[in-house]
């Protein structure tokens, strides 16, 4: 089984300037401005579409029962919003 390679943020924007022919700062400057508009977005109830690409969007978690792995006690875990993420064809595509 071949080892996954990691991506972290610097490696992001290095090869955003890259690909985008910008400096590394500019790259920063525009993934932060992505991360920040998306949460806004996403804080807002609302969704963002790239066609091609994904749907960013937030999903209502219910309320639930748990367990406390350590003593197995049963406990409430509260309802929540969380980000979600559906690619689109072309995304599935390439990776195909």
């Amino acid at each position: 089984m071949k080892k996954r390679a990691k991506m972290n943020k610097t490696q992001l924007v290095e090869k955003i300037a890259e690909r985008a022919n910008i400096t590394k700062k500019k790259a920063d400057e525009a993934l932060k401005a992505f991360e920040s508009v998306v949460t806004e977005t996403l804080g807002n109830d609302d969704t963002i579409t790239l066609v091609g690409f994904g749907t960013f969007e937030a999903s209502e978690r219910k309320s639930r029962e748990g367990r406390n792995p350590r003593t197995g006690e049963v406990v409430k875990i509260d309802a929540r919003k969380v980000p979600k993420f559906r690619p689109g064809k072309a995304l599935k595509d390439a990776l195909k």
